[in-house]
Order: C-alpha cells, then sequence, then structure tokens
C-alpha cells in the first residue's frame, strides 16, 4: 500500500534585527557617495558633495566596476585588444587581481611585449619579468586585499609562491577548464579556493572579474562573500543577524533597496540604470564600517579611524564598462570618454607616476 507523501514543511526565516539610524546610514551613503560620483562625471568643480565625511575621507565608489583597478582590469585585461584565446584570458584576470596593481601589470606588459600568457607562465618568462619589475619598483601588490602570505608552495618570496601557485593552477590542474565548464558564480568561486593561497574572499572577488569577460555570464546576484570590511559593517547595522548568515543578510539588502532608497526618500538611479548586485552591496558594507567610525564613533570595532584622507582630483574619468550590460553613460548625459594618453615606461617610476599617466581615478576604489 502507497503511504501518503507528508506535506512539505516551509520555516520562515527571521530577518536581520535593524540597529536604527545606523541601517538607514547605509542607504545613505550609498545615495550620496553615488552622487559625488554622477556629479564628476558631469564636470561639476569639487566639492562634489556636501557630506563632510566624505569631502574629508576616501571612500570606494557604491559600484565595484566603477572603481579605477576595477576599470583598469575590465578595459585592458577581460577586454584587452589582443588574440588571447580562453585559457590566456583566464590566466591573466586571475594573475591580474592577485596583485591588483596597474603599475606591475603594465610593465608585464612592457617586458613581455604584450600581456601575459600561458606560454610565459612555462617558460619562466613571467617569472624573471616579476623578479625585474619588483627589484626597480620595490614591490607587487596593492595594499587593497588581505592576501593568504604562507609558503605553500615552498618559496620565501611572496611572489615566487604566486607563479607556483599559477602553475599548479593552469599547467597542472587546467583550471581554465574548469571555469569554462562551471554551471554557476559559486562553483567558479570553488575551483578557485580549491588551491593555496585563495582563501574564500579572494576567490570571490576573482570570480567577479572572470565574470565581467565573455567567458562568463552568471549574475552577481547568484552568490556573495562577505569580506572582513563587510562583516563589520554587518555589525554595525544589525543588532542580530537572526536567522541570516552574512551572504544571505548582504542578497536580502540586495532585494530591498528600491524599497528602502523610496521609503527614505533618497536619489539613486543605479550606474546608468544598472541596479545594486551582490557585490556592491557587500562592498558597501566595508564602507559602512568605514563611515561610521566618524558618523557613529560609538560603535566600536577592531578599526577606530579612518587612514586615507581624499585628495581632489579634475582629471578626467574614462568610463568602460563590460559590454554585454548594455550601459549608456553618454545617453544619460555622461561626457564620453577621453583620449588615452601614450605612455613610455620606466622603471624608474613609481606606482603613482605611472598610474597618473592615464587619466583615471587617482586611488583604488576611490572618488
Amino acid at each position: 500500500m502507497t503511504q501518503p507523501s507528508s506535506p512539505m514543511t516551509f520555516v520562515k526565516m527571521t530577518p536581520p534585527s535593524l540597529r536604527s539610524g545606523v541601517y538607514e546610514l547605509y542607504w545613505t551613503f550609498a545615495s550620496r557617495r553615488q552622487e559625488a560620483y554622477e556629479r564628476r562625471l558631469s564636470g561639476a568643480v569639487w566639492p562634489w558633495t556636501t557630506d563632510r565625511i566624505l569631502q574629508v575621507y576616501k571612500f570606494c565608489n557604491v559600484f565595484r566596476a566603477s572603481d579605477r583597478v576595477s576599470q583598469y582590469m575590465i578595459r585592458d585585461v577581460a577586454y584587452a585588444e589582443d588574440d588571447s584565446d580562453p585559457a590566456d584570458r583566464i590566466f591573466q584576470i586571475v594573475a591580474f587581481r592577485t596583485f591588483s596593481n596597474i603599475a606591475t601589470w603594465r610593465a608585464l606588459r612592457a617586458m613581455l611585449g604584450g600581456a601575459p600568457t600561458l606560454q610565459h607562465l612555462r617558460s619562466g618568462a613571467f617569472e624573471m619579468a616579476l623578479d625585474t619589475i619588483k627589484r626597480a619598483n620595490g614591490g607587487l601588490y596593492t595594499g587593497a586585499f588581505i592576501l593568504c602570505a604562507n609558503k605553500a608552495y615552498g618559496f620565501d618570496e611572496k611572489h615566487r609562491n604566486h607563479v607556483g601557485l599559477f602553475k599548479d593552477m593552469f599547467l597542472e590542474k587546467k583550471l581554465h577548464e574548469r571555469i569554462r565548464g562551471a554551471n554557476s558564480l559559486e562553483q567558479v568561486v570553488r575551483h578557485l579556493q580549491d588551491f593555496p593561497l585563495m582563501g574564500p574572499f579572494m576567490a570571490y572577488q576573482t570570480a567577479i572579474d572572470l565574470n565581467y569577460s565573455t567567458l562568463l555570464d552568471f549574475s552577481e546576484n547568484d552568490y556573495t562573500q562577505a569580506g572582513p570590511g563587510a562583516l563589520r559593517g554587518l555589525k554595525k547595522a544589525f543588532t542580530d543577524l537572526n536567522d541570516y548568515s552574512p551572504s544571505n543578510a548582504i542578497l536580502w539588502m540586495t532585494d530591498r533597496q528600491e524599497a528602502e532608497f523610496e521609503r527614505l526618500d533618497l536619489p539613486f538611479e543605479g550606474l546608468f540604470g544598472r541596479q545594486l548586485h551582490a557585490i556592491d552591496c557587500q562592498g558597501l558594507f566595508c564602507e559602512l564600517d568605514k563611515y561610521c567610525r566618524e558618523a557613529a564613533p560609538e560603535l566600536l570595532s577592531n578599526r577606530s579611524r579612518i587612514k586615507a584622507r581624499f585628495v581632489a582630483s579634475q582629471e578626467p574619468l574614462e568610463l568602460f564598462f563590460p559590454p554585454k550590460w548594455n550601459l549608456s553613460p553618454w545617453a544619460a548625459g555622461f561626457p564620453a570618454n577621453q583620449v588615452e594618453d601614450q605612455m613610455t615606461l620606466d622603471f624608474g617610476f613609481d606606482e603613482q607616476r605611472q598610474v597618473n599617466t592615464r587619466p583615471s581615478v587617482n586611488h583604488h576604489r576611490n572618488m
């Protein structure tokens, strides 16, 4: 005799408990920071905001893809005008994000005669180029991400361990094939995270970069991973996450954006019509943590002050977003891209001088 099936049981999850006043600052910051970005694009003179905290301190852009390093990665790595095949392109994106340093990448291209390829990795030319650049510039990495700093591949120097990582990823384990065969953004993250030196957050950031390219096309709302700064921001915005994980709380915010901007009567048109996605909402929690060090200093964390102060720059911004997003800044009334200046590489340049040879934002993830 067939037994009747049991009815499905749905458990209602309790959403996060809001910290009154600070939760609202999350949306207020997003509105004001994006407005400042748009005012700068429009050609307005500084200050681009009346918010005193935004005038004094450096903050990331609301949309990750708008940041200087992400803009360079999208335009000059993911969509570089060369004949790189998919395997080389995946290697380039992973390698660029590992260093997250425009000066390092430009020097690599100059020394290798173009973007690094798996053949450069295989022959040793990639490693030799890094050695030369490190001697000339004194470093290879940005301070934007906390990288795993162990000797996973047996070397004392960090960049040699990363060369070992890239060889393991691409020459031994064929990571590019696994990434091309992935069926979700989360699976891309898991493939990256399988390797030493790739913690959960770095794997997530790298997966987002890969997803900007033509090689992948997953929704950025399929998966998210809270970084250390976002975890601090979540603790300030909410008194309790209740039944939600940090990742679920970020996705919950992504779903609430239109209603909250309307409820709080805050102007927000997105990125030329593109809504906030999970990667952006994740970053906003990190910025909320910083903003609250001035706006709500009574909310203590292991970071008590904002270290970087903002210095206004009138240099025009170049805009380049993944073409598959179909964004049209110029239709929205913003100026067209500036023509890129030619750059003559000089290994005696420091990073800031190399970066400033191209009109751009003057700090990683800054106004």
